[in-house]
């Protein structure tokens, strides 16, 4: 979605040079999930569990989501940076330090951890360190923010073989930002931004499964 824009900074924000931003949202957050009909923001079951992803341009990387059985949300927003509750506009100026995020609730007795770690590393290149194709910025950046220590073990664990496997083929090293979601407040994006691709079918998407896969590592 650069072009929308023009974002192309790649050097991450000062912290002290980000955006003030706000104490609120300055929009409305929908209530429910356009697809799923779940709670956007929960409550879920207490078996849920919660894992935060940046591949790219959020648009196709939730529906990426979405799409797999035992995961009961997602959710479009703004992840790991500096500016409290920023706008999509501001975002793009690479001025609030966040990447475009995706929020996926799971259970993890019908998904494993694996699996969506696993959907996350093949859908994506974790390699190009502030890019996903055309789109280029420290919006773009791979990420994933955990939230228990269990997700942290398989995080690591699976981009040790992915890494091993892409260096393997000659690609670069693993780039993704790995780091815990608490400090790192997860946004809701935009009304428009949520489940976009179910709203907008022939909607810009630039993920697709990239032929890199392992099996099973636990």
């Amino acid at each position: 979605m650069s072009w929308l824009f023009g974002s192309s900074k790649t050097t991450m924000v000062a912290p002290a040079d980000a955006m003030p931003g706000r104490d609120h949202y300055p929009y409305e957050v929908p209530k429910t999930h356009a697809v799923l009909g779940t709670p956007l923001a929960g409550p879920w079951t207490p078996t849920t569990e919660v894992l935060y992803v940046g591949m790219g341009c959020f648009w196709g990387a939730e529906r990426t989501f979405w799409q797999r059985q035992g995961v009961v949300c997602t959710a479009a927003g703004y992840q790991g940076g500096f500016t409290p509750f920023p706008t999509y506009e501001e975002t793009c100026t690479a001025r609030t330090g966040h990447t475009e995020a995706v929020m996926v609730a799971y259970e993890p007795d019908q998904i494993s951890t694996y699996e969506i770690l696993k959907t996350f590393w093949e859908n994506h290149d974790p390699t190009t360190q502030y890019r996903q194709g055309n789109d280029i910025g420290t919006q773009y950046r791979s990420a994933i923010y955990w939230t228990t220590e269990e997700q942290r073990d398989v995080i690591e664990t699976t981009r040790d073989a992915y890494n091993e496997v892409l260096v393997g083929r000659g690609y670069d090293p693993i780039s993704t930002e790995i780091a815990p979601a608490q400090g790192r407040p997860f946004y809701y994006a935009e009304d428009y931004h949520q489940q976009y691709l179910y709203k907008n079918p022939a909607g810009y998407d630039c993920h697709a499964n990239t032929g890199i896969a392992l099996p099973s590592v636990g």
